[in-house]
């Protein structure tokens, strides 16, 4: 009795060109002086050669734009980048009674450059991020 091989489906499919995995931590403010490296997100978009988010391929691969939000002490958050009528930017997690949908002020004139700031609104308050990598997905 001969057994053929099973080679089963990829569970993933590679990401489309231009895809970066985009790691943001805490900048410094008034409770981190230091800034925080444990406090941040990690974004999986599109970006542009300026490093700015890729808009038309977001639209085309809205799915595979996922987020995490990461807390020191905390449970990781998992999400979707989601673009609001209007043109606004929201960080919306998946899990029900979790964490609310976050805003990234003018995320489509940011630049995913290392050392660049990104603002992020939290529950009401303007938080500072800086990118601290960017990295082929």
């Amino acid at each position: 009795m001969s057994h053929a091989p099973i080679h089963p489906e990829p569970s993933h499919r590679p990401f489309p060109h231009g895809f970066r995995r985009v790691r943001l931590e805490l900048a410094r403010e008034k409770n981190h002086p230091g800034g925080s490296a444990q406090d941040g997100y990690i974004l999986i978009i599109p970006l542009d050669a300026e490093g700015r988010i890729d808009v038309e391929s977001w639209r085309e691969h809205r799915d595979l734009c996922r987020i995490v939000r990461f807390r020191a002490g905390e449970d990781d958050e998992i999400g979707h980048l989601r673009r609001k009528p209007g043109g606004s930017w929201t960080l919306h997690y998946d899990a029900a009674g979790g964490v609310e949908d976050e805003n990234i002020r003018h995320l489509e004139n940011d630049h995913f450059i290392i050392g660049d700031y990104i603002a992020i609104r939290e529950e009401d308050e303007l938080h500072t991020f800086q990118v601290a990598s960017v990295d082929y997905v």
